[in-house]
């Protein structure tokens, strides 16, 4: 992931466009976990602090990506996408799990954990 491709907020997850999601999800080196979020959706904000610190946990290991679905439509419609926040983590550039709803860092970690 250079800069020119992915923006960072926080020191351990990246944003992701429409326009670089081929190269920063797909194409990636490593599973990558892809939050689909919005800026008014509450239980986005409620689960963004748990995915910071599982980020930071298992940096080198799993990269997390957030999608702003309101900025890029066309990656959440290809996905089907249909609530948020979606949690869908790709490996080898495939869709190999999905989760939809808040969860708490625990759960978080327990869908990780069975598919890391």
């Amino acid at each position: 992931m250079t800069a020119a491709t992915a923006t960072t907020t926080h020191s351990h997850t990246i944003h992701v466009s429409d326009a670089s999601f081929e190269t920063d999800v797909l194409k990636a080196t490593g599973p990558v976990l892809v939050d689909f979020w919005a800026e008014w959706c509450g239980p986005c904000k409620m689960i963004a602090p748990a995915l910071d610190e599982i980020a930071r946990e298992l940096d080198g290991k799993l990269t997390i990506a957030k999608v702003n679905i309101d900025h890029n439509q066309q990656t959440p419609k290809r996905y089907g996408v249909r609530g948020i926040p979606t949690l869908m983590l790709f490996k080898d550039g495939q869709l190999a799990a999905t989760k939809v709803g808040a969860l708490s860092k625990s759960q978080l970690t327990a869908f990780l954990d069975g598919h890391l």
